[in-house]
């Protein structure tokens, strides 16, 4: 019977049973990996010991450090590009400014390294290189999210506004911004993705600063495969760790939110 549960779609799931299916994963995954690092010569990943030296190797190498970092260069792109891309998305409803939102939704499909060049060209100083590519690039697919949102609101909403005596600069503010603000954290949280991937690319710029794509980097020109092994796993921990957080300070702040 609870074989049945698990594989039938849309079947809702006691805490417990959900537990135990993330376990079995959790062996499935481990399994995977002591069988891919010790069959065959040519091996997928490193073994688990050569990535817990590579984790102490990082350590020593001032992980905290290189870490604190990688969130301040993340916070500061994650700030500017949240504020760069709502004013953007909520200037579209003006159509005076609608084209500059969409022409920012538009950039979604030019490459960093393309981004990383004109912003070299106007910028001297390595450290806002770094902060600004990863805001041009964020704010490109949260721009776009944002003006999709807008969109989306039904137009019962905007009627019940008027119904109420707002006028247009009211309904502007009572039902897209104040109205949608939930919606802005969910969505800041599916893109705080985008910038946390692109911390190994974005650091490269300027290697004094540090961060974990330094690591990255170091393992990977020393040929030490646990070192970058190690460094991945932390990016994955501590971007899920930044996930959950984002999530319990949208529910903890808009508790009846269903977004």
């Amino acid at each position: 019977m609870m074989l049945k549960k698990i594989f039938t779609p849309f079947r809702t799931l006691s805490g417990s049973t959900k537990t135990i299916i993330v376990s079995i994963w959790i062996v499935l995954l481990f399994a995977f990996w002591f069988l891919s690092a010790s069959i065959g010569t040519t091996n997928l990943f490193p073994t688990p010991s050569q990535v817990f030296k590579g984790l102490i190797d990082v350590w020593n190498e001032g992980l905290i450090t290189h870490l604190g970092s990688s969130l301040s260069l993340c916070f500061q792109g994650i700030l500017y590009s949240v504020i760069f891309s709502m004013l953007l998305a909520y200037l579209t409803p003006i159509a005076a400014f609608k084209a500059l939102g969409t022409f920012a939704s538009k950039l979604r499909y030019l490459p960093p390294t393309g981004i990383a060049f004109y912003v070299t060209i106007m910028m001297s100083d390595a450290r806002a290189i770094q902060v600004w590519v990863l805001v041009i690039f964020m704010s490109t697919f949260l721009v776009t999210s944002l003006i999709q949102m807008i969109k989306d609101i039904p137009q019962e909403e905007f009627d019940h506004a008027k119904t109420l005596g707002c006028n247009r600069w009211e309904t502007l503010w009572e039902v897209v911004i104040k109205g949608r603000l939930d919606y802005v954290i969910e969505l800041v949280r599916q893109n705080l993705a985008i910038v946390w991937v692109m911390l190994v690319t974005v650091e490269s710029i300027l290697i004094a600063a540090g961060g974990l794509g330094v690591l990255i980097k170091n393992g990977d020109r020393l040929g030490s495969n646990g070192r970058v092994i190690a460094v991945q796993a932390i990016i994955i921990l501590v971007g899920i760790g930044l996930d959950f957080l984002l999530t319990k300070l949208r529910k903890m702040a808009f508790r009846y939110s269903n977004y």
